[in-house]
């Protein structure tokens, strides 16, 4: 896990540095979470991002969130009751067992899905103004990071996403 997010950490210092330059190191304790140990893992290096700064490292336009504003946003965006559905599983409303990683800005997240089942740990989108997921985007965060580091390194597509660096130096995600 740690090696993937370093592949991508490596790949914005050498070709987004304006990207980079906003991503935090972790630097205090990690609470203790109950949560998969990729996602563990990940946030006892990172930190997040500033306040009100982006770095659109995931597709198509998601900034990754650092453990603390992670259950914040939770708290914020929880809109149905627990129920018997399994990890992966299409729904409607804010999972209460969504864990969310990253943001757009504009109210949607990419989050973990811990329910029970095959997929729990699955990175699922969901979709603010359809208030819905309906389905998850990847198996695990290991697999999203190990998909955009390799995209990063080739500049190939993640889904239809390709990445692209503007003049500033900062990463985006066009779409195809």
């Amino acid at each position: 896990m740690i090696e993937h997010w370093n592949r991508i950490l490596a790949w914005l210092a050498e070709h987004a540095p304006a990207t980079r330059a906003v991503l935090r190191p972790r630097y205090d304790a990690l609470p203790d979470l109950r949560v998969p140990i990729d996602l563990q893992l990940w946030w006892s290096v990172y930190g997040g991002t500033e306040e009100g700064l982006f770095a659109e490292i995931l597709p198509p336009f998601y900034t990754p969130l650092g453990a603390d504003r992670a259950f914040v946003l939770r708290e914020t965006h929880v809109s149905k009751p627990v129920d018997a559905s399994e990890a992966g599983a299409p729904t409607s409303g804010f999972h209460p067992e969504w864990l969310p990683i990253a943001f757009d800005g504009t109210g949607d997240v990419l989050a973990v899905d811990l329910r029970p089942g095959v997929l729990r740990g699955c990175v699922v989108e969901w979709d603010q103004e359809r208030n819905e997921m309906v389905k998850p985007e990847w198996t695990s965060i290991l697999e999203m990071f190990d998909q955009v580091a390799t995209a990063l390194e080739t500049r190939g597509a993640v889904g239809h996403c390709l990445p692209e660096v503007n003049t500033a130096g900062e990463l985006g995600w066009r779409t195809t």
